[in-house]
């Protein structure tokens, strides 16, 4: 498996979202997970979430569906070995806030949240640079794959963070606005 440095997703001090792709390509291919033509059109996306920090916080998708008439949303979600997505909860606007469910294919994941038992050491085990101080989570919990969990709770802050081998994650929810959405760390943005 190979290994990342964050400096081999910039360029020239920019995000390069072309060797981002190809990081996650390799990762695809790792795990035998098929590749549609869809995934090779600009329908399959990725970020840094403005932080600089890919290899720690960043993410891959594609938004299979996203109905907001009957209110319903497929989505893969895809991380690198160690990468979060930023702490964020989804918000009421002029629809109700997103709820959503993670479902692990292949690797596993650590979700982070609000409600459930307190993890003392729940700040060891974020990215302490783009999370920890800025965190809102207690308790988390490993998930592999076949394994289902979501949120406990409508505007509940969480995250998730990919294990060794990295992740790819689908995700069943409501309808995303994307308006409704909110991260701690005030300087994460998509």
């Amino acid at each position: 498996m190979k290994t990342y440095r964050n400096e081999d997703f910039y360029r020239d001090g920019k995000f390069d979202v072309a060797a981002a792709k190809a990081a996650y390509y390799e990762m695809f291919e790792r795990f035998g997970y098929p590749i549609p033509p869809r995934l090779r059109t600009d329908d399959f996306w990725t970020l840094d979430f403005g932080l600089g920090r890919f290899i720690e916080a960043g993410m891959a998708g594609i938004f299979w569906v996203n109905n907001r008439e009957h209110n319903y949303f497929g989505h893969e979600i895809y991380l690198l070995p160690g990468q979060a997505i930023p702490e964020h909860k989804h918000v009421k606007t002029d629809v109700p806030c997103k709820m959503e469910g993670w479902h692990p294919r292949y690797g596993e994941i650590t979700i982070f949240g609000e409600v459930g038992p307190v993890v003392e050491d729940v700040k060891a085990r974020m990215p302490a640079t783009t999370h920890a101080p800025f965190t809102y989570c207690k308790t988390c919990r490993v998930l592999k794959p076949g394994e289902v969990a979501g949120l406990a709770k409508p505007e509940e802050w969480h995250f998730m963070r990919a294990g060794p081998e990295g992740a790819i994650v689908t995700e069943y929810a409501t309808y995303h606005d994307g308006a409704g959405l909110r991260f701690a760390n005030p300087a994460a943005k998509v």
